[in-house]
């Protein structure tokens, strides 16, 4: 067994950015987001968290008590994460299809929340450092799927908690990750 101390990694500072579904992410770590991308700011100190997983279904046969083979079902993959700035980007993206007018020029805005909402795919973006190394997931068609509750109190941030759900896009992949991780070379 091989360890080596210097290939743990820690999440240090990132982003979450949305864009409109089709926006082009970039395709190396050294270009900035292009035009369209959106970084939603601060997020809560617990970060983001990724999640992705897999369903299969037993097939069993007459002859044989453990399954004889296996067909995969189903793919997930979801990033959950707390916005903690207030602002146009972060409170349309928590309530789907709603408008920001301007009620009292420069002072005053209204949020007006539909009551049914239709669906709200974006493209979104996730980038994370730990010194020099750089990491950017990119999922080309996604949707917030689950918001957690809005508390309101002296002694916290307000929060606005998304999890967002990766959908199968025009290409093979769900999602694509780009890191200058020395650790991920593959061996000779």
């Amino acid at each position: 067994m091989s360890l080596d101390s210097d290939n743990v990694r820690v999440a240090l500072t990132g982003s979450i950015l949305l864009a409109p579904v089709g926006t082009t992410g970039p395709t190396d770590l050294a270009t900035a987001w292009g035009a369209g991308w959106v970084d939603l700011g601060y997020m809560s100190d617990d970060g983001v968290s990724m999640e992705y997983s897999t369903d299969v279904e037993d097939i069993g046969a007459w002859q044989s008590l453990s399954p004889v083979r296996r067909v995969l079902t189903s793919v997930d993959m979801t990033l959950g994460f707390t916005a903690l700035e207030l602002k146009a980007s972060t409170i349309t993206a928590y309530f789907p299809d709603s408008t920001i007018t301007e009620v009292t020029a420069d002072t005053v805005w209204r949020l007006d929340i539909p009551a049914a909402p239709g669906p709200d795919e974006r493209a979104v973006g996730l980038e994370w450092i730990d010194g020099n190394i750089k990491n950017r997931l990119v999922i080309p068609r996604a949707e917030i799927t689950d918001r957690g509750a809005i508390n309101l109190g002296r002694s916290s941030a307000v929060g606005l908690e998304m999890t967002v759900s990766a959908y199968a896009s025009a290409a093979p992949e769900i999602a694509f990750w780009l890191s200058n991780d020395p650790a991920w070379a593959l061996a000779a």
